[in-house]
């Protein structure tokens, strides 16, 4: 069976080349090969062709017989490494705890501990009839992060 050392080692020697970087590569049974490919500018379509042309010449199909899908994670896929927080750096994201809470904020800023995300949010003062709008700095660290997403907005 084809591993995912292998894999990874044969598509970072393409990555070296461009700006694109990889998000996950999978393997499933029957060597079903996956690997995201995301880019801070966005994925096109010669950039995923290439990686695959990369990878299939890179493999011997004699050896061992493969099925090869190279994509761009979709807009509604988990966020799944550091750098698909800081491309999205100012952006509206989701992210919902390990304690099951969703907070829905601004990305600020992404370090390699955790993010930081602005929130606003209505909330009532004393003595007073209307809300005021609150808005609120709040550090999170990915060991309480159980998956972030991107807010899709039109």
């Amino acid at each position: 069976m084809i591993s995912v050392d292998k894999i990874k080692e044969i598509a970072d020697n393409k990555i070296t080349e461009g700006t694109n970087f990889i998000v996950d590569i999978s393997i499933k049974p029957g060597n079903k090969i996956t690997i995201l490919l995301d880019n801070d500018q966005g994925v096109s379509i010669s950039d995923c062709i290439a990686m695959s042309r990369h990878v299939e010449f890179s493999l011997d199909r004699d050896t061992e017989d493969f099925e090869l899908n190279v994509m761009s994670p979709g807009l509604t896929e988990p966020f799944k490494t550091i750098r698909q927080y800081q491309k999205n750096i100012q952006n509206q994201i989701d992210v919902v705890t390990k304690e099951n809470n969703k907070i829905t904020g601004k990305l600020i800023s992404v370090d390699n501990t955790g993010i930081e995300l602005e929130t606003k949010s209505l909330k009532k003062t004393e003595g007073k009839k209307t809300k005021q709008l609150i808005i609120e700095n709040i550090n999170i660290s990915f060991d309480k992060i159980k998956q972030t997403k991107v807010v899709i907005t039109f």
